[in-house]
């Protein structure tokens, strides 16, 4: 009676498991959070929803949709990204696309790692749990330090990372870049390399570029970005994960803040934080490999628990960026602001706008998989503490 009653238990706890792990995954694709702003000047039978922008793990994308009038017919809907950025830039605020660069850039491994000492939590016996560990850990290290260190690693990460590099630099995925202001020789340039490039000939027609095309973009404004500097300067595009966030960060900077020697540090500083991160990861899935050995051990515990807080991580780490826009204003806005704390939830009111920010579908993803992995660890403590000394068994 006892043994089925384990059994049971056994087959409940990892039954919720597996379905947390699914909603985990979920998540990852899906807008975390959003953020609306509300003005006079930006009428709601023109601004149904303000200018909206929706959060998601690797990027921040554009929450403004076609509208549905009979008045002005439309084919595209308004990038509010951009229109937000426009705004805050006013108040000395830095570009959306400044916050969480080494966030973004390792979401799809810190997911990935949640999702497999989810996977070793639920795994039963020491075998099957090693070998969940060993290999799901070995395998996000290997894509980890290919898409950071090795030479086209940019390659390696998802189409919507990619894409939202492109998009925050202010450039149309139908667009290399606007060479208005381009001297004839970096025109050149620019146009050779357009040419050793793949075509995509559904771009021009509005359709959304493949990622390798907005890889080619972003090279070829590196390229560009390095023919301006003096020849011992320059750098050689090698695609590495580490090389483009580097490059991205303070090019975001000095999108509307040109300023070399504030912006370098910088962007030095959050390359220093991309390696730190990577190594920490490291340390952590040997940490994690270790507490896979014994169901015994309080480390056990950790294979559960950190996928459980995914949702207070979110938030802390989501309220810290918030922070630092808000206390990071840059003196050569437009208007003179004290620093302040932009509203994490609910409504504010900053200047003439009125502020909006509330959870979206993935942040609720991530409670209801906290919620089931808060289940299964009750339950499989029960099973445990009632195995007595079969419990390395189970």
């Amino acid at each position: 009676m006892a043994e089925q009653s384990s059994s049971r238990r056994g087959i409940v706890f990892r039954a919720l498991t597996l379905v947390a792990v699914a909603l985990i995954a979920a998540s990852f694709f899906a807008p975390g959070w959003w953020v609306s702003l509300k003005a006079p000047n930006y009428p709601e039978a023109t601004f149904p929803d303000g200018i909206r922008i929706h959060f998601h793990m690797d990027s921040v994308r554009n929450g403004c949709q076609i509208r549905a009038s009979q008045e002005v017919e439309e084919d595209e809907a308004l990038d509010c990204v951009h229109e937000m950025d426009t705004i805050n830039h006013y108040v000395g605020m830095y570009p959306i696309a400044s916050g969480g660069p080494v966030e973004k850039a390792y979401s799809p491994f810190l997911f990935s790692f949640l999702i497999v000492m989810a996977l070793a939590f639920a795994a039963p016996g020491r075998k099957s749990r090693m070998a969940v560990s060993v290999l799901g850990y070995g395998a996000i290290a290997v894509w980890m330090g290919m898409t950071m260190y090795m030479p086209g690693g940019i390659a390696f990460q998802g189409k919507g990372y990619v894409y939202g590099l492109v998009n925050s630099l202010g450039l149309d995925v139908a667009e290399t870049v606007d060479d208005s202001n381009l001297a004839p020789i970096v025109r050149q340039l620019r146009d050779s390399l357009a040419k050793s490039q793949p075509q995509e000939p559904a771009a021009a027609a509005g359709a959304v570029a493949t990622k390798d095309g907005l890889i080619a973009k972003l090279k070829t404004n590196f390229n560009i970005d390095q023919f301006k500097k003096p020849a011992e300067k320059r750098l050689e595009w090698t695609g590495s994960g580490l090389q483009v966030l580097a490059w991205h960060y303070e090019k975001s900077l000095a999108r509307w803040f040109n300023i070399p020697e504030k912006n370098g540090p910088l962007a030095a500083m959050m390359d220093s934080i991309a390696t730190l991160l990577g190594a920490a990861i490291l340390g952590a899935m040997a940490l994690m490999i270790f507490a896979a050995w014994s169901v015994r051990s309080p480390f056990y515990w950790l294979l559960v628990l950190a996928p459980a807080i995914l949702p207070i991580g979110f938030l802390a780490e989501y309220s810290a960026w918030l922070w630092w826009y808000g206390h990071s204003l840059n003196e050569m806005g437009a208007f003179t602001l004290k620093p302040f704390m932009p509203t994490v939830f609910g409504q504010g009111k900053v200047a003439q706008f009125t502020t909006y920010s509330y959870p979206h579908y993935g942040f609720a993803l991530m409670v209801a998989s906290s919620v089931l992995l808060a289940l299964a660890g009750l339950i499989r403590a029960k099973q445990l503490r009632l195995a007595g000394d079969t419990a390395e068994n189970l």
